[in-house]
């Protein structure tokens, strides 16, 4: 089957989550790769949403962690504070899936504001949960499309910490998480090095060159020395992905489905 471009994002994000794991999903392109990583290979994925569903089970993705369809499919609906204290606090996430509008070499993000903080050339929806979901997750996935305005030297506003300066600077401030160990985009996969903490690409996807990640990254990029072609998606993943989307079309509009 032929796929897009952000449908072998998708797939090689929800591939990333192991059955079994507790996942804490932003909304948005996380939600949709964690619901397909449920819909296939991790059917017993413990899914948590901001507003406190645990075990959320959606038909149709989310509009937003207010979602109606998040409560009505969930296991239990807990109130926020414990969502954060008792489970990303507790050390009970496993994988945190975040998404970012600003993204830089050590994977430190920003979703607060384009431009100065002060006059903003764009204010962004802020920083929610991602700030706990960064620091306290076992692990984080994050899933951002590829530009050079995305990827960036240096952010407007460091918003989550990734890997702060490089090397062993998260370790020194003893966040409880390890970080980031992968960044899927529409291009490619980065994971961090494992000195120096810098993004580097370990898979390319199929008809993506070096050439166009470069272009699309706004520091020098670093590329493994064995770097791989994403495996492609199955029919499985992406009949799964679109009857997700479709049914999302249905529910609230094509534009959410577009995720």
């Amino acid at each position: 089957m032929n796929y897009t471009t952000n449908e072998i994002m998708t797939v090689a994000a929800a591939r990333r989550l192991p059955d079994e794991a507790v996942c804490f999903v932003g909304i948005g392109l996380p939600s949709t790769a964690a619901n397909l990583a449920r819909l296939t290979h991790a059917p017993n994925v413990l899914l948590i949403y901001e507003s406190g569903t645990i075990g959320a089970k959606p038909d149709v993705l989310p509009l937003s962690i207010g979602d109606g369809e998040l409560a009505d499919t969930a296991d239990t609906v807990v109130p926020t504070p414990e969502i954060f204290r008792y489970w990303l606090q507790g050390g009970r996430v496993d994988v945190g899936f975040l998404g970012t509008a600003q993204i830089d070499r050590f994977a430190n993000l920003n979703t607060t504001v384009i431009g100065p903080y002060d006059k903003p050339k764009v204010r962004l929806p802020g920083a929610g949960g991602a700030p706990e979901i960064a620091s306290n997750a076992k692990e984080v996935l994050i899933i951002v499309k590829q530009s050079a305005r995305t990827f960036v030297k240096k952010l407007d506003f460091v918003t989550s910490a990734g890997y702060l300066g490089g090397g062993d600077e998260r370790a020194k401030l003893k966040l409880p998480g390890k970080g980031p160990t992968a960044v899927i985009t529409d291009l490619c996969v980065m994971e961090p090095d494992a000195v120096t903490k810098e993004l580097t690409v370990v898979s390319l996807h199929a008809g993506v060159s070096r050439e166009q990640v470069t272009a699309a990254t706004g520091w020098p990029v670093q590329f493994a020395a064995n770097v791989v072609e994403t495996a492609a998606p199955t029919d499985l993943e992406l009949t799964t992905l679109r009857a997700l989307q479709q049914r999302t079309a249905a529910a609230h509009g094509t534009a959410s489905a577009a995720e």
